[in-house]
């Protein structure tokens, strides 16, 4: 189904107004490609997932180094994870209860 002439000038003032407000978003929207705190959450994850595997093909195997670098990828899976998730409760507490909030 197409868009009217009227629809179509409408989703172009609404895309110019979105460019005009938010670079960031219409930049992140036109590319493609996940940016910032999503991309961290997924290669993370996935980091973690093949570390575990790692170690644990390192234990079945019996070789040292496949475990330890296993163990490696985890860990850095697992900081990629979570540190935006630490930051964030950190700034929201300081934010809050920091000594330059006005109740504090």
């Amino acid at each position: 189904m197409s868009l009217s002439e009227e629809e179509r000038r409408s989703l172009e003032e609404l895309e110019r107004g979105l460019a005009a407000t938010d670079p960031d978003l219409d930049l992140q929207l036109k590319s493609g490609r996940l940016r910032g705190t999503a991309a961290r959450m997924i290669i993370g994850g996935l980091a973690l997932l093949v570390g575990f595997a790692l170690v644990i093909a390192g234990i079945i195997t019996q070789i040292l180094i496949v475990g330890v670098a296993g163990f490696l990828v985890a860990g850095g899976g697992a900081y990629l994870l979570l540190s935006r998730l630490v930051l964030r409760r950190r700034l929201r507490r300081y934010g809050q209860d920091g000594p330059d909030s006005p109740g504090g």
